[in-house]
């Protein structure tokens, strides 16, 4: 029904959207660039100079390649073209490079490499079923869908201003999960086991792919009352899926066995030694930890109760990566953050063997996995986030307690990438960006479901009013003031504070909704 619909809409609108984003892509490429551009420049020096052997072990920059084999291979093939733009960007030595030609090309890879995203989209759209159809074709589930996926605020400043690829990667997730919600499971299996070794922060959300494969393709049918019907367990399905994930994994990391190098590939995709917490924090569990610890120590010191020569200065908030000790709260382990964080998938994981709803179901495991290994994962990146709002996306359209919850995470989690873009000029970019997409994500899910009870609760709204003030606080007022000297991490402290407890909140409020939902008995045995 939903490809139907498309087709008679016409496939107008959606080319508007796909044209009018990368437009706006285009004219950001004269933009501020991270640190991350040189790191994206080196691999691709690395791939095109040294053999295959010399990659995992380069060290000449401090931004040494620790994306699995898939990704390298991914910048070996760009290199091959960025010969032609500037062939001394793929000098190893020429540190920190960037000539306007290979900030073009760079530039140009991310917006081309997109076009995977974009397809993947349209296939996501295509899966959007057709009962809330709408004469206008702005309330229409499936636009306000694509709008929201192709138009994220965080996507674009964190590819095509920060840099980086997240698209193209966020294109082959996309396309699988459309794949499976389309019962084309070996397509969906095949495109994340890729993914995988493409960028291994993916495991995030592998349970949900592993138990929703082994529920749906290997177990091919449900007994009347929804449960397991273990006879129909199909060994030939297990087989194709293990044949599948052992092909790809070959093919990606064999040649790296055969010359001996894998647990060097290993020690460079999980390096342990960076610490608990980015340089700026991530706002989830370990942000709060992180702060009350602080607050601890501030009241230790004002009462006696500890001795202030004895406590690293900056602690936890000097802005290095690397790797700190608490100083009244126990210090966490990678051990520690594990187990944390397989506590907190399991329910989820529990939900979609125990309760199935096909690929709703699948959804909402999928972003609780993504939500659950945010919160208490090691050495979390702020811009992990995007990997719980984006599939998020596809179930704010389809119902409107999902729709509260999306407008809730999708505005926290957008602003808490705000300190990734700190040069003046980019700060009405992105203020504009980001109210444009927000209020658009207000007004289109508002209009979708306004028979419907409102989506926020007054108290939610006011929390995300306070966000109003807090950016005001840390853009405008801090600055003037004689803390800045003394204090400069606290706009960033505030922020992840602020923003964590947000993403806190609906991660619970999300688990709350899947473990208290009622599904029919018919829904279950489908």
């Amino acid at each position: 029904q939903g490809a139907r619909a498309m087709a008679a809409g016409g496939r107008g609108w959606f080319r508007a959207l796909a044209l009018g984003v990368s437009f706006l892509k285009c004219l950001l490429i004269p933009a501020y660039y991270s640190t991350d551009f040189e790191v994206h420049r080196n691999w691709l020096a690395i791939t095109h100079s040294l053999p295959l052997s010399q990659w995992y072990y380069e060290e000449t920059s401090e931004w040494t390649l620790d994306y699995p084999p898939f990704f390298a291979w991914f910048e070996y093939a760009l290199s091959h073209i960025a010969k032609y733009f500037d062939p001394q960007m793929l000098v190893v030595e020429n540190l920190n490079y960037a000539s306007p030609a290979t900030i073009v090309f760079q530039r140009l890879s991310v917006i081309f490499t997109d076009t995977l995203f974009i397809y993947a989209v349209h296939e996501c759209c295509r899966c959007i079923n057709g009962k809330r159809a709408a004469k206008d074709i702005l309330e229409k589930p499936t636009f306000i869908l694509a709008v929201l996926l192709l138009w994220n605020f965080g996507l674009l400043i964190v590819d095509h201003i920060h840099f980086q690829y997240n698209g193209f990667l966020f294109g082959l997730m996309l396309l699988s999960v459309a794949r499976l919600c389309q019962k084309r499971y070996l397509e969906g299996g095949l495109l994340f086991a890729v993914l995988l070794h493409f960028k291994h922060i993916y495991m995030y959300v592998a349970p949900a792919y592993g138990i929703y494969l082994l529920r749906s393709y290997c177990f091919t049918a449900n007994n009347a009352d929804g449960s397991l019907k273990w006879r129909s367990f199909s060994f030939l399905h297990v087989t194709l899926l293990g044949l599948i994930v052992c092909l790809v994994s070959a093919l990606s990391l064999g040649p790296f066995l055969v010359l001996g190098q894998l647990p060097q590939v290993i020690s460079r995709l999980f390096p342990f030694k960076r610490g608990l917490c980015h340089a700026y924090w991530a706002p989830n569990f370990w942000a709060l930890y992180n702060a009350m610890d602080k607050a601890l120590t501030i009241l230790g010191l004002k009462c006696n109760f500890l001795d202030g020569k004895k406590i690293p200065k900056a602690s936890m908030t000097g802005g290095l990566v690397q790797e700190f000790q608490h100083t009244v709260l126990p210090s966490v382990t990678p051990l520690a953050t594990l187990i944390c964080t397989f506590i907190a998938i399991l329910p989820s994981v529990f939900c979609l063997w125990f309760k199935p709803q096909g690929p709703r179901g699948f959804l909402q495991c999928l972003v609780l996995c993504a939500l659950s290994s945010f919160m208490f994962g090691w050495h979390v990146h702020e811009k992990a986030i995007l990997l719980a709002i984006l599939p998020l996306s596809l179930l704010s359209i389809q119902r409107a307690k999902d729709a509260g919850i999306y407008l809730i995470l999708a505005t926290t989690g957008h602003y808490s990438l705000f300190p990734l873009l700190f040069t003046p000029p980019e700060l009405p970019i992105k203020i504009l960006l980001m109210l444009l997409f927000t209020v658009y994500s207000f007004s289109s899910l508002k209009s979708l479901f306004r028979r419907e009870k409102p989506l926020l609760n007054w108290l939610e709204t006011i929390y995300l009013i306070q966000l109003v003030p807090l950016e005001i606080f840390c853009e405008i007022v801090f600055p003037l003031t004689t803390w800045k000297e003394h204090f400069p991490f606290v706009p960033l402290l505030l922020t992840s504070v602020y923003c964590a407890l947000g993403i806190t909140y609906t991660w619970l409020k999300l688990y709350v909704s899947v473990l208290t939902e009622r599904i029919p008995v018919r829904q279950k045995a489908e």
